[in-house]
């Protein structure tokens, strides 16, 4: 059974290795995506920090994916961003995007945020078919200062 669970230090490199995986099987740019982010390899210690928390899906002791919460840089303080929400095939279909949701919103409820941004790519269909259901509408353009050029779909939720 998966569950989920806050990343470990000792994740680090597994949880490297699924969001590289899926971003190449998505085609995604390495330029100005989540892929060229040097926290990739660390995402234990970027998000060892107030108000900030990554969460991965673990089964059988593997790591199958994950999705964080931190505020959005270049923004106020009470705007976070859904961070790097990637799965791999074997996670997908299961309802854990929705878990990961829930446990993401929550958090960002939790830590007084009263928006919550996110970008994605257009043809990331299924993410935005799980973002739209989870209240998220589409804005006109990016927010903050991400530094992924190449996301040119932008999404926000209310947390209020």
């Amino acid at each position: 059974m998966a569950f989920i669970r806050k990343v470990l230090p000792e994740d680090n490199q597994a949880l490297a290795t699924v969001i590289r995986s899926v971003l190449i099987e998505l085609g995604v740019p390495k330029v100005g995506t989540a892929y060229a982010d040097p926290e990739v390899d660390n995402m234990f210690a970027t998000y060892d920090r107030a108000r900030n928390a990554y969460f991965v899906v673990e089964k059988e002791g593997k790591i199958l994916g994950g999705a964080g919460i931190a505020p959005l840089a270049g923004e106020d303080p009470s705007i976070c961003e859904l961070q790097k929400m990637y799965f791999s095939p074997a996670s997908r279909g299961l309802g854990l995007g929705k878990q990961m949701m829930d446990t993401c919103l929550a958090f960002a409820k939790e830590n007084n945020y009263s928006l919550c941004y996110l970008e994605t790519l257009p043809y990331m269909k299924a993410a935005q078919k799980l973002y739209l259901k989870s209240g998220f509408d589409y804005i006109d353009g990016p927010m903050g200062n991400t530094g992924h050029t190449s996301c040119n779909v932008w999404l926000t939720k209310s947390l209020l």
